[in-house]
C-alpha cells in the first residue's frame, strides 16, 4: 500500500472539500481530480481572495505540486480555457504543472443542448443538473461514440466518429424536441482547434501518478460533488452521472484499488443539498434558513440556494463502510455558533418496508430519529487549536466520532487555511 490519500465528501456534495485539499496540497507532490465535470465547485481563499474552481484541482495554487486530470473527467474545452486564464495570476507555472489526460471526454455543445431541453422537457423528470452537458457526455462515454481529447489530434479520426455522433444527435433534435440540426463543421472546427490548445498539456496521467510513487512521492485524489451523489451509491436518480465515491479512483485516475493509503471524507457539521431528492434531515423551520444564511449556502456553480438539514450520521456511515474511509473531515462547525441545541440523526424509522432493501438508498419515506448535543453559543471562528475550542463544541466532535464509529483527524473552523485544526499530523 502507499502513501497516497484522497479526499473526498461523504455528503451531497458542498462539504468544503476544496478548502482541505489546498491545505493539504503541501504535503503532497501532486493532487488529482478523477471524474467529474465543471458541474464541480470547489472554493478557496488565497491570500484573502476567494476562488471558485470547476475543473482544475485545488493544489493549482501550490507552485511544487502538480495538478493532474484523469482519464474519468469529462472536460468543457471552453470552460477549462476561462479558468485557466483566471487562475494563471496567482498560479505560478500552470501549464508546466498542470496535466491532463488524452482519455478524457469531451463535453459537446449537443451535449449541453440535449441537457437543457430534457430539464425543460415535460417527458422527463426533473434531476436538477447543473444544465452543462455533464450527464449527457457520460452517457455517450458508456455507449462508446465519447469523442476523446485523443480524438481531436487526428482530422481523420475525429471526423469519422463526430459525422456519427452528429447524425444521432440531429436525428433525436429535430424529430423528439423539433430542434434545428447540428452545424457539423463548425463543431468539428471547434473539436480541432482545442486539440491543438490541449496537446502540451497532455500526459498518461495513470503512468504519471506510477511513476511518482516508484520515486516514494505521495498523490493527493480530490472528489467532486460528494458519495451520496454517487451514481451507484447514492439516492438514485437524483445523483450525478460518475462514481465520485473513492470507488472511483482506481477507474478515474487509471492506477489500482489499493493505491491509497488513507481516506479523509469530509462532512459538515450540519447537510446541505442543491437540487433535487430526498433529504431525511431536511429542516423547514427558521433554523434551517438561518443555518444556510450564516453558512453562505449558495452552491459555488449553480448560484441555487442550498437546502439545509441535521448531521446524518446513518447515511455517513453507510458510505464510511462500503468506501473504507479512514477518518473525518469536519467542516463548518462554526456555522453552528448561534444554536442551544444541536440535532444528530443516528436512525431511521423506514416506512413501507423499504429498509429492507436500503443500499437502493430509497429515502423518501423515512422518519430520521435524533439525539440532541448541547450547543456552545460563542464563535470559534478561526481557532486552529482543539484545546481552544469550548467544552461543548469538544462534546459534539466526540458525539460525531461515537456515531460514526471513526476518528475526526480534521476540522474547519472557517473557509481559509487558518481556521484548520489537524489532530492527526500523519496525514
Amino acid at each position: 500500500m502507499t502513501n497516497n490519500f484522497a479526499v473526498l465528501g461523504l455528503q451531497w456534495g458542498d462539504e468544503g472539500k476544496g478548502k482541505i485539499v489546498n491545505f493539504l496540497s503541501d504535503r503532497a507532490n501532486a493532487a488529482c481530480r478523477y471524474q467529474g465535470g465543471h458541474n464541480a465547485g470547489h472554493t478557496l481563499i488565497i491570500n484573502g481572495e476567494k476562488i471558485v474552481l470547476h475543473l482544475l484541482p485545488s493544489s493549482i495554487c501550490h507552485e511544487k505540486a502538480l495538478s493532474l486530470i484523469g482519464k474519468g473527467v469529462v472536460i468543457s474545452c471552453d470552460a477549462l480555457f476561462e479558468e485557466i486564464e483566471k487562475i494563471e495570476p496567482i498560479a505560478k507555472n500552470i501549464h508546466e504543472r498542470l496535466k491532463i489526460s488524452p482519455a478524457c471526454s469531451l463535453i459537446q455543445p449537443y451535449h449541453i443542448l440535449v441537457d437543457q431541453l430534457k430539464e425543460k422537457s415535460n417527458s422527463f423528470n426533473t434531476i436538477g443538473t447543473t444544465l452543462r452537458g455533464i450527464g449527457p457526455a457520460y452517457e455517450d462515454k458508456v455507449a462508446r461514440r465519447a469523442i476523446r481529447i485523443i480524438d481531436t489530434l487526428s482530422e481523420s479520426k475525429l471526423e469519422d466518429k463526430l459525422k456519427e455522433n452528429i447524425s444521432y444527435y440531429n436525428f433525436w433534435l429535430e424529430n423528439y424536441f423539433g430542434h434545428t440540426k447540428l452545424d457539423f463543421q463548425k463543431i468539428k472546427d471547434e473539436n480541432l482547434h482545442y486539440g491543438e490548445k490541449l496537446t502540451p498539456l497532455l500526459a498518461d496521467v495513470s503512468s504519471l501518478i506510477n511513476g511518482l510513487n516508484d520515486q516514494g512521492k505521495r498523490v493527493l485524489f480530490e472528489g467532486a460533488q460528494g458519495a451520496l451523489l454517487d451514481v451507484d451509491q447514492g439516492t438514485y436518480p437524483f445523483v450525478t452521472s460518475s462514481n465520485c465515491s473513492p470507488a472511483g479512483i482506481a477507474s478515474g485516475a487509471g492506477i489500482g484499488p489499493l493505491d491509497v493509503g488513507y481516506i479523509l471524507g469530509v462532512v459538515k457539521a450540519y447537510v446541505t443539498r442543491v437540487g433535487e431528492g430526498p433529504m431525511p434531515t431536511e429542516i423547514h423551520d427558521s433554523i434551517g434558513a438561518e443555518i444556510a444564511t450564516k453558512g453562505g449556502e449558495v452552491g459555488a456553480t449553480t448560484g441555487r440556494p442550498r437546502r439545509c438539514g441535521w448531521f446524518d450520521a446513518v447515511t455517513v456511515k453507510r458510505i464510511i463502510k462500503s468506501n473504507s474511509v479512514s477518518a473525518l473531515c469536519l467542516t463548518k462547525i462554526d456555522v453552528l455558533d448561534f444554536l442551544d441545541t444541536i440535532k444528530i440523526c443516528v436512525g431511521y424509522d423506514f416506512k413501507n418496508g423499504s429498509g429492507d432493501y436500503a443500499e437502493c438508498m430509497d429515502l423518501v419515506d423515512v422518519e430520521p430519529k435524533y439525539i440532541e448535543c448541547k450547543g456552545w453559543q460563542t464563535s470559534l471562528k478561526g481557532i486552529n487549536e482543539f484545546d481552544l475550542l469550548p467544552p461543548e463544541a469538544k462534546a459534539f466532535v466526540k458525539k460525531i466520532e461515537e456515531v460514526c464509529e471513526l476518528p475526526v483527524d480534521v476540522i474547519s473552523t472557517g473557509p481559509d487555511d487558518h481556521g484548520t485544526i489537524v489532530l492527526n499530523e500523519e496525514i
